[in-house]
């Protein structure tokens, strides 16, 4: 047991990395409480609306599809450590002036637009940076460990943040929430000074000259030559928009079909992170670039069960089925994470993980007024189910390209166990 869990936790040895960790964790937590409390404003300032919810969605990552690509530049030319403090704290900044709006009763729907623009800014640059920045805190060889930790981090903060702000809002409403968001959002700010810069892994990026020269028409370029790349992101594009939308449908599940409080709602996402947990540590032992057979297993995984969450009659059964859905997304989503990572030269990887980002999170301006739409129109379990079998389709469809170009195909082996494996033509 102490073996499995060194060898899990093995990246938190390092200093940086785990002065890095700790800081998004308490940040993150806070954010996820911002998150349910926000929607829940949503909500109440715009009578039940889940048309108003999507489209303070599409705000907060429109940003993301507009700027991503060029933090991505920004990341491959500059010191990734000074970006993060200056996206963080602006992101402070902002979290400070809402939370006044709210404490005093001024807020008023177009404040939480604003707002949701202005965080989507900040994410913008923040995320891509963070996502290139992982490398350096640990190098290659330890990269797929503090991958799956990094996703652990997150997904432990959605375990603790929804269920907080459940109760939280239940108890004191929705302005401490977002009073506490503003606090901790400082964590990450001490955190990033503390860190030695002397003990960055820098030594694979090229000399700064070079590095002024990076264009994001070469990083496009990069990955589009690369099929191993472009695979899991176009899997990635589809899936992201129609069925990583758990924060707009969860909550108008909730609220309109089962009719149930915010605490209720907090459930939901708890019981989602619980799963998201299992599968950001699921990958935590893997010290090797995923298969492209492991990151489309995971995607058609995950759209099934995304699929019977959606179609799920009663309240219980949702809470459930969400931590096999959580546990799957994720699973898939750092499988692709850590191909597309581990696949990437250093000189490119800001700019890859920049259109990493760009299809993960900036499709959501697109995707989340027709979800919120279709949950408006027809019921937020149809929003699911109809983003899950789209995501099946794509996941099915990636998947017979990719038997046919390797020439492969697929076979099952019922003993010991009964599973799927592939194996080439001429065996």
């Amino acid at each position: 047991m102490r073996a499995k869990l060194n060898t899990t936790f093995q990246s938190l040895q390092v200093r940086n990395y785990r002065l890095f960790a700790t800081g998004q964790l308490i940040k993150l937590i806070g954010v996820w409480m911002m998150f349910i409390a926000q929607d829940w404003l949503v909500l109440e300032l715009s009578d039940d609306s889940a048309s108003a919810l999507g489209i303070v969605t599409a705000l907060q990552f429109t940003p993301v599809l507009l700027l991503t690509l060029f933090s991505g530049r920004l990341a491959d030319r500059y010191d990734k450590r000074l970006l993060l403090f200056i996206a963080n704290a602006t992101w402070t900044v902002l979290a400070l002036g809402m939370s006044l709006l709210v404490v005093t009763d001024l807020v008023e729907l177009w404040h939480v637009l604003l707002f949701a623009l202005l965080l989507g800014v900040a994410n913008a640059v923040e995320t891509p940076v963070r996502q290139a920045f992982v490398s350096e805190l640990v190098g290659t060889s330890l990269l797929p460990n503090a991958l799956s930790l990094s996703a652990a981090t997150f997904n432990s903060a959605r375990i603790i943040g929804p269920g907080l702000a459940g109760l939280a809002i239940a108890a004191f409403g929705v302005g401490p929430v977002f009073v506490f968001t503003a606090l901790v959002s400082v964590a990450p700010l001490v955190n990033v000074v503390r860190m030695r810069p002397a003990e960055l892994h820098r030594a694979t990026l090229p000399p700064r000259d070079e590095r002024d020269s990076a264009r994001v028409v070469d990083g496009l370029r990069y990955v589009f030559q690369r099929a191993d790349l472009l695979l899991p992101m176009a899997l990635m594009s589809v899936i992201g928009m129609t069925l990583f939308n758990f924060q707009l449908t969860l909550a108008a599940l909730a609220k309109t079909t089962f009719n149930t409080d915010a605490a209720s709602f907090g459930l939901f996402s708890t019981a989602l992170a619980v799963g998201a947990l299992g599968g950001a540590l699921a990958g935590s032992g893997r010290r090797s670039r995923p298969s492209v057979w492991l990151v489309l297993g995971a995607a058609v995984a995950c759209a099934i069960s995304g699929t019977l969450v959606g179609l799920a009659p009663a309240y219980w059964l949702v809470v459930a089925l969400l931590p096999l859905a959580g546990f799957f997304m994720v699973f898939f989503a750092q499988a692709a994470n850590q191909r597309v990572q581990l696949g990437t030269d250093a000189a490119f990887r800001g700019r890859v993980m920049a259109l990493w980002v760009l299809v993960f999170l900036g499709t959501n301006p697109i995707g989340a007024p027709i979800i919120g739409w279709v949950a408006e129109k027809y019921g937020a379990g149809a929003s699911i189910w109809m983003g899950g079998l789209i995501s099946l389709a794509a996941a099915t469809l990636a998947l017979v390209w990719q038997l046919r170009r390797s020439g492969a195909r697929i076979r099952l082996r019922l003993v010991p166990l009964p599973r799927f494996y592939v194996v080439p033509t001429d065996c």
